[in-house]
């Protein structure tokens, strides 16, 4: 979301008014995000305004599975009352009523659901779900959650919105020390490069808009894509070939697939085995796990460099 999309129209408008018609523009503004009751206002990724109230929301639906793992993380996971097919990761998330896909979703659906909440990807794909959820009275937020940094931000938000702020902020603050943590004790060590694929027709390789790309370089590896500025840009095998990495990261069937099909042999890291298995549930986006995850991707690379 760029910072023009995300700045209200009457207040850029004002920029180009005389000093004391923008001070006038801005109270106004101010006053608007002030609901009455003491409940304040967030604006989310699509420059919607989302209610902070006294009252925080018992049914929460959420259609998008890093945001369901954010809520479980931070106590709020009892009150999901709908969540999408992908949301997989608690246990405890599959327990709630699914709802079908997170992009545009079906909102007779979702409203079935009774929701004080709903909580979407902030994609222009669910752009006109989050209106119509509005119009319904349907108290809405919609976030992209793409970078670890968002990780942190949404955190805050939904701990904000759903009254559990103090659980939201120890949150941030675990995973930001086990990054932290991670990152100091590989800073000095050799780096392997690394191919991580993401799928096999057409080939699909972790690139450097991916936070998988910032889990990589904090658990000391180097992505052999990393200049790519795509989250999962297209690849062809030839370069693959011609690039050669030391280790090769992804799932059980994919590495049995590598080792059984015969042109994986032209790769260095297949012929040595340096075939590594990672769960592949984190790549749904950057939740509460990202920091377990670098510590435990650093121990494939580098073992016993990072502390349990």
């Amino acid at each position: 979301m760029s910072s023009r999309s995300s700045f209200p129209k009457r207040l850029r408008r004002a920029l180009r008014r005389p000093a004391p018609a923008l001070c006038i523009v801005l109270l106004a503004a101010c006053t608007a995000q002030a609901p009455a009751g003491g409940a304040h206002a967030l604006l989310d990724d699509f420059g919607d305004s989302v209610t902070v109230a006294a009252s925080a929301p018992q049914r929460i639906v959420s259609l998008n599975p890093t945001t369901t793992e954010l809520l479980f993380a931070i106590g709020a996971g009892p009150r999901l009352v709908g969540r999408t097919t992908y949301d997989v990761w608690p246990e405890a998330a599959r327990r709630v009523p699914d709802l079908g896909p997170g992009l545009r979703p079906n909102v007779e659906a979702v409203l079935g659901a009774h929701p004080d909440l709903v909580v979407l990807y902030a994609s222009q794909d669910n752009r006109e779900a989050a209106r119509r959820l509005r119009a319904a009275g349907i108290r809405t937020a919609s976030y992209r959650v793409d970078r670890i940094r968002d990780f942190e931000r949404v955190t805050l938000a939904l701990g904000a919105i759903t009254g559990d702020s103090a659980a939201a902020r120890t949150t941030v603050d675990t995973v930001r020390a086990t990054l932290g943590r991670v990152r100091a004790a590989t800073a000095s060590l050799p780096r392997p490069t690394v191919f991580w694929p993401l799928w096999q027709s057409p080939l699909l390789s972790v690139g450097g808009g991916s936070f998988l790309n910032e889990i990589l370089e904090i658990a000391g590896a180097r992505n052999i894509y990393a200049e790519l500025p795509q989250p999962s840009p297209a690849i062809t095998f030839e370069d693959l070939v011609r690039r050669d990495p030391d280790v090769i990261l992804t799932s059980a069937a994919t590495r049995t697939r590598m080792r059984t099909e015969p042109r994986w042999a032209g790769l260095r890291a297949v012929r040595t085995g340096r075939i590594l298995l990672f769960d592949s549930t984190i790549v749904n986006g950057p939740s509460a796990r990202v920091g377990a995850s670098a510590a435990g991707m650093a121990a494939l690379f580098h073992p016993g460099a990072v502390q349990p």
